[in-house]
């Protein structure tokens, strides 16, 4: 499956819909996505009775420095590769295709505006939960969409907004972890989906 991503990429916007449905988003990097990923998603999908988990890849993080020197292409691939075989999960490249800094402000806007009928429900995990107080017009996104938060055992969570709750495994698994490990030789089997391991090893990334 192809991620395809134009060196001068315009803006792609989906048809209009008067259809309501009930959308889970996950936004990040995913430099590399992983099994925590995944899991936080499908535990959330399933808890909430969603219709459908879209992860949307940023173009730029506001917060934090790309790492890696890895291409919206490979990152976009990879999720394709890691969520093909779930029919509940979409990739979406609207921030990508956007492009510039990547604000979850201006996503939802978008959203509510093509969608103005969907409820979407933005899923954080703990550490992204602490931090969202910092984010770009924390309170519109609190109006926008419905806060998710997975929790994380052992790991102080103190929202200002209200939020719901969600239990799911704790894999202690990140992306930084899974960079490291392929830097330093070390095995990032069963960390990752195979196909985004077999992908990452093909392309040689997080080698430098």
């Amino acid at each position: 499956m192809q991620c395809v991503v134009k060196e001068k990429p315009q803006v792609k916007f989906e048809p209009a819909t008067s259809s309501a449905q009930q959308i889970g988003i996950m936004g990040g990097t995913f430099n590399p996505v992983h099994l925590a990923h995944l899991v936080m998603a499908e535990q959330v999908r399933k808890q909430l009775h969603l219709d459908e988990i879209w992860f949307i890849p940023n173009n730029t993080p506001p917060h934090k420095q790309l790492a890696g020197n890895v291409s919206a292409k490979d990152r976009c691939a990879m999720l394709e590769l890691a969520t093909h075989d779930n029919p509940y999960f979409h990739v979406k490249l609207f921030e990508v295709m956007r492009g510039g800094t990547s604000y979850t402000v201006d996503t939802l806007r978008y959203l509510k505006k093509r969608a103005p009928r969907n409820q979407y429900y933005l899923i954080m995990g703990s550490d992204e939960v602490n931090d969202f107080e910092n984010w770009r017009e924390p309170e519109t996104i609190a109006l926008l969409s419905t806060l998710v938060g997975v929790r994380r055992p052992n790991y102080p969570q103190n929202p200002r907004f209200p939020m719901i709750w969600v239990d799911a495994p704790n894999l202690d698994i990140s992306s930084s972890l899974i960079r490291k490990n392929v830097a330093t030789g070390n095995s990032i089997r069963y960390l990752v989906p195979e196909s985004v391991r077999l992908y990452i090893e093909s392309r040689g990334l997080y080698r430098d």
